[in-house]
């Protein structure tokens, strides 16, 4: 059977809406990322078959094919096509999976995958704000529902039967242990430096240290009035990028690089467009089937923080302890870049695996609409 690996992951460091990164324009954050990747990789950017970038907001500055602009503006070869993937937040995370298909189709053999999203420049909404997206015969099947993601966090947390203190507790433990994994330099090998108007850019912005239960008390709802899901337990709008580098075990002894893991298996799935936020749970039963492994083979998981309900749901349905649960932090505490976080979540993912000696690592997404991602790497070496 063919095999594809992954030979390098980085990331910029995440910024806060109008914060450092906001200087930057989208294209070139990317290339920034594009550069990094491969020449840590030992890579030639001659050797790439194709860049497949991730990007929600494809408007204004993230429009026309992001992923080809990105790589002209790297100054690679004029040869090397993009494209654009839009899976809503699973985005990147889908573009890994496109890329690692065509690996292993024998199509391609070595590509970049990742993506971008600077929600300063293109705010969250502002799709929405040019235009109808789901179109008069959706919005009739589902009672006119408005697809908003909040109310879907909601409704999670009214099944789950979470409280106000569970979400708000776990919101905590997300800024602690990101502050903790910043601290201790878990962070450093992923990051690259990037270069902004006001300065060299080298640490993630949205870590808010001292975060407790009794100062998130303050926060109001934001979707309902007798609601429990607010700002502080839900992801924050943000600016990133991410880049990996997929490929096959030939290709890398031809060049002498050593993978870092090999991509196990990778599906996306629909669930229920107005709950929304669930089909993380079927993606991760039908990954874990199609790869041959059980819940208890995987060291470590990363379930996007897109609102507190969704990672909690998810591990009290498939009895998954959350000290192995995005460990080193995440959405609440880092930041949701939307086309990023895939890769920005699979870049950290891999180096704690990697850190850590774990064997099994397995990533999922909910994603609007009510689809999601799910992917299985193993560590090599």
């Amino acid at each position: 059977m063919p095999e594809a690996v992954i030979a390098e992951a980085v990331r910029a460091p995440i910024g806060k809406r109008r914060g450092a990164l906001s200087g930057v324009h989208a294209v070139d954050l990317s290339a920034h990322v594009l550069n990094e990747v491969v020449g840590r990789a030992g890579v030639d950017p001659a050797e790439v078959d194709d860049v497949v970038w991730g990007c929600v907001g494809q408007i204004g500055d993230q429009s026309s094919n992001i992923a080809r602009f990105a790589a002209l503006a790297a100054g690679w070869p004029d040869t090397i096509p993009g494209v654009t993937v839009n899976r809503a937040c699973g985005s990147s995370q889908q573009a890994v999976d496109f890329a690692a298909q065509a690996v292993l189709s024998g199509r391609q053999q070595l590509v970049i995958a990742g993506g971008v999203e600077m929600m300063s420049a293109v705010p969250l909404g502002a799709v929405r704000a040019v235009g109808l997206p789901y179109g008069p015969a959706v919005l009739e099947r589902y009672d006119d529902f408005g697809f908003n993601q909040g109310i879907s966090a909601e409704a999670i947390a009214a099944r789950w039967a979470l409280t106000r203190h569970d979400l708000d507790e776990f919101a905590a433990m997300s800024h602690e242990r990101a502050a903790a994994a910043e601290d201790g330099g878990a962070f450093t090998a992923q990051l690259t430096t990037v270069a902004t108007p006001t300065g060299a850019m080298t640490r993630d912005e949205g870590i808010r240290r001292g975060t407790s239960v009794e100062t998130l008390a303050a926060l109001k709802p934001s979707f309902i009035a007798d609601g429990v899901v607010h700002a502080g337990n839900s992801s924050q709008i943000s600016d990133g990028a991410a880049a990996l580098v997929v490929t096959t075990p030939e290709i890398c002894r031809r060049l002498r690089i050593t993978p870092i893991a090999r991509y196990r298996d990778g599906v996306a799935v629909g669930g229920d467009p107005v709950e929304m936020l669930t089909a993380p749970i079927p993606a991760t039963e039908l990954v874990l089937k199609r790869a041959g492994l059980g819940i208890d083979d995987i060291g470590v998981f990363e379930v996007n923080e897109a609102f507190a309900p969704v990672p909690l749901a998810w591990s009290r349905t498939l009895g998954v302890e959350l000290t192995r649960v995005n460990p080193l932090g995440g959405a609440i505490a880092l930041g949701h870049p939307l086309g990023a976080s895939g890769a920005i979540l699979m870049t950290r993912m891999l180096h704690h695996m990697c850190d850590q000696g774990i064997r099994f690592g397995l990533q999922t997404m909910c994603e609007g609409g009510g689809t999601a991602n799910a992917t299985i790497l193993e560590l090599l070496g």
